[in-house]
């Protein structure tokens, strides 16, 4: 079994925080308040690497691969949470998407006992998914090491798939053996090993940033808006309104029949605003691999063809 180094950075005790549980509460607070700066600091410095990640990913997924996501304990519940969000924000197919954290779904909730260490159970659940060469794999552990995020990394590694791996401690097999390697060197904790803390802060924006950059890439958003969301309550039914509102230009009554025509889709009610039937707005954004930019244009060419 694989264990976290003692002299990790994320388990060593800093001499900086000796005595913290007599301090103030407010200077307690500025501790960890400066810990989440750290977080921030260690993302931007791993900006680059972040974003060679996030154009592999783009050029693998293609048409057919899936994003997996791999972690255990507050890894794996924060690499859950970045990907269960990609389906309400970018209508990410959820068949195009596998979330797999040590314990199941049990292990969201609650601690499970053993569970990280469980590295056959890895193995298992990438031949239940059939992980293959179409699919990108992001694994998270904070020391870089665990037995069940390791497991998941080099199996699905194995059966040809990108890996991606995100890990607080520098030189750890987790990052050694990843196809691309994000180092969020964020130092020793404010309480020693508890990784929750700004370890956990620099792994969920850096999955925040890797994540929404291949969205955007994809052509899950346009002009900086949520062209692909799920309108699945009032809130966001309403968010596809103002978004076309804003882009078309057209009245409500307009943009509410369009949305109508179109059943919620914002990419085809925009195309159907600009004079496209439904099935021509699906044929453009088909053609466009969905992007709705590139869409657009050939329909402005379409149209400059045809006054011509």
């Amino acid at each position: 079994m694989s264990l976290p180094h003692l002299d990790s950075e994320t388990e060593r005790v800093s001499p900086r925080y000796a005595g913290i549980d007599i301090w103030p509460a407010a200077d307690i607070l500025d501790a960890m308040i400066e810990g989440q700066f750290a977080a921030v600091a260690a993302v931007r410095a791993a900006r680059a690497d972040i974003e060679r990640a996030a154009l592999a990913t783009e050029e693998r997924l293609g048409e057919r691969g899936r994003l997996v996501y791999a972690g255990a304990g507050t890894s794996g519940r924060l690499a859950v949470q970045d990907g269960a969000e990609l389906g309400p924000t970018f209508s990410w197919p959820s068949e195009r998407l596998v979330l797999s954290i040590a314990g199941g779904r049990d292990a969201l909730m609650e601690a499970v006992e053993g569970a990280e260490d469980d590295a056959d159970s890895a193995g298992r659940l990438l031949a239940e998914h059939r992980i293959g060469s179409d699919d990108v794999l992001i694994a998270a552990s904070a020391s870089g090491t665990t037995p069940f995020t390791l497991a998941c990394l080099r199996q699905a590694k194995q059966r040809g798939a990108l890996t991606i791996g995100i890990a607080n401690n520098p030189d750890t097999p987790l990052l050694q053996d990843a196809d691309h390697a994000i180092l969020l060197a964020t130092g020793a904790e404010v309480i020693a090993g508890s990784t929750r803390m700004k370890a956990g802060t620099a792994q969920r924006i850096a999955m925040n940033l890797l994540s929404s950059l291949v969205m955007i890439r994809l052509g899950g958003v346009y002009d900086g808006l949520m062209v692909d969301l799920q309108a699945v309550n009032q809130k966001l039914v309403a968010r596809s309104e103002r978004i076309l509102l804003h882009l078309s230009g057209r009245g409500r009554h307009e943009v509410r029949e369009a949305l109508r025509q179109a059943e919620g889709r914002v990419k085809v009610a925009l195309l159907v605003l600009h004079g496209c039937d439904v099935r021509e707005a699906e044929s453009l954004l088909e053609s466009a691999r969905g992007r709705l930019r590139a869409a657009m244009d050939t329909l402005r060419l379409k149209k400059l063809g045809a006054a011509e």
